[in-house]
């Protein structure tokens, strides 16, 4: 029974999966479906870590913008920064559009940190609003294994050179970009436009565009004149697809998803045959295999949270008083926090998360440990010791030796005392398949 629960429990699982993905692109299809499209300005937005989800979908809105015939494509941008190999994607998606790319940091309070600001230097058009800030690319090294000075300064070299060529080929303050990299220079919209580091400060979209009417940039097929005023603007949504990616590929997101995996196949260890924890987990571990491709891991991290989770089959196995149970927590707690070490919240695994599963674990561990001590404290159920001290009903007088009724079964019996016909008896001891009694209460 359990087993077509849980088959029919993932059969509509998946059924609700695919029709939210189905109404989600039809409702984009219905949307865009009359739009005009030649001459018309695309919009984006990007708001969170730079990983490769977030490169795949600026990418495929360049390719877009190209074979709609865009005008511009605007890209919103708030970001703490993220992955180098993402950000080069990006950079190279807008180095080679033949659409004409504006990189907006929008609205007040946003940033462009880090990767996010190599790719506004990279744009076509580089704005900000006011109440915003650009900076802080200086790169730094991932998990506990941190590179050594020399090969830091070959990194930071590269990156620099690479921040120059950048701002040379966009004709914007190369020095600062270098500075940026460098000693992780940051400055707010003002000074980005008076540095040229910018080419506008607006307060909006619409103030955006009526100052960058008529600007002329050079695009990969050649310079081109921005003919941007009353033109229709077709905003695009990120696709399901690289929502479900990038919201996956979250540190902690992949870093649940993974603990949900191990706990999952370890129910399903210790309790063969339930399936449903057995596939959840299967599932999770994988998508957290996914997530942890993109994101840069430590594998030592990786291996102290297994360690912990053989700490707890270790502690079901032997009794150890609960020191294995603990020491499995403590190894899960450290793992977690050198899972992921980078200084950028975005791209870090939270104490928040790290809380919730180490009481989770803790919660999940002592209760199937509380579970096992009781079982192996409770009183046999079956076979000889099971009978012992158990009640039944002498059947006939026991003179020495009668008949007794117990767990519905006639046995014989013998008795050291007397006693009567229908007398309530208590099993002392077994001898073969004679039970030897005494008188309840005797």
């Amino acid at each position: 029974m359990r087993y077509y629960l849980s088959r029919i429990f993932l059969s509509l699982l998946c059924l609700c999966f695919i029709g939210y993905v189905w109404a989600d692109e039809a409702k984009k299809s219905v949307h865009n479906r009359d739009k005009h499209k030649d001459g018309q300005i695309n919009i984006i937005t990007i708001s969170g870590a730079i990983n490769p989800p977030v490169a795949g979908f600026i990418s495929e809105s360049i390719s877009k913008s190209e074979k709609d015939s865009a005008e511009a494509l605007i890209c919103l941008i708030d970001t703490p920064g993220g992955l180098d190999t993402s950000m080069r994607e990006i950079v190279k998606a807008i180095m080679d559009s033949n659409t004409p790319v504006v990189v907006y940091v929008y609205p007040s309070g946003a940033r462009a940190a880090s990767a996010g600001s190599i790719i506004l230097l990279s744009a076509h058009v580089a704005a900000m609003a006011p109440g915003t800030n650009v900076g802080a690319a200086h790169p730094v090294s991932i998990g506990k294994d941190k590179a050594d000075k020399e090969m830091m300064s070959k990194v930071v070299k590269d990156a620099e050179a690479y921040a120059r060529s950048i701002a040379m080929k966009r004709g914007r303050n190369v020095e600062w970009a270098a500075k940026a990299v460098k000693e992780s220079a940051s400055i707010p919209a003002r000074d980005a436009l008076e540095k040229n580091v910018i080419d506008i400060v607006a307060e909006d979209i619409d103030r955006l565009i009526d100052g960058i009417d008529g600007k002329v940039v050079e695009t990969k097929k050649g310079k081109i004149k921005l003919n941007l005023k009353g033109k229709k603007r077709n905003t695009f949504d990120m696709p399901f697809k690289y929502r479900f990616l990038s919201y996956i590929s979250d540190p902690n997101v992949a870093y649940i998803l993974m603990m949900i995996g191990l706990y999952g196949i370890l129910f399903e260890i210790y309790s063969p045959g339930a399936i449903f924890p057995g596939v959840i987990g299967g599932i999770s571990i994988i998508l957290a295999l996914y997530a942890f491709s993109t994101i840069p891991i430590s594998y030592a991290g990786v291996f102290l949270i297994l360690l912990g989770i053989v700490f707890f089959i270790l502690e079901l196995k032997i009794i150890s008083h609960g020191v294995l149970g603990i020491a499995g927590i403590i190894s899960i707690v450290i793992g977690s926090i050198m899972l992921v070490d980078l200084p950028y919240s975005a791209l870090s695994i939270s104490w928040k998360s790290i809380l919730i599963v180490a009481i989770l674990s803790g919660i999940f561990f002592f209760g199937v440990l509380s579970y096992a001590v009781k079982a192996q404290l409770s009183k046999v159920k079956t076979g000889k010791e099971g009978i012992i001290g158990e009640e039944g009903e002498a059947i006939t007088d026991i003179q020495e030796k009668g008949k007794v009724f117990l767990h519905g079964e006639l046995w014989n019996a013998r008795s050291d005392v007397s006693i009567k016909k229908g007398e309530r008896v208590v099993v002392e001891k077994i001898d073969g398949l004679l039970l030897i009694v005494k008188k309840k209460g005797g």
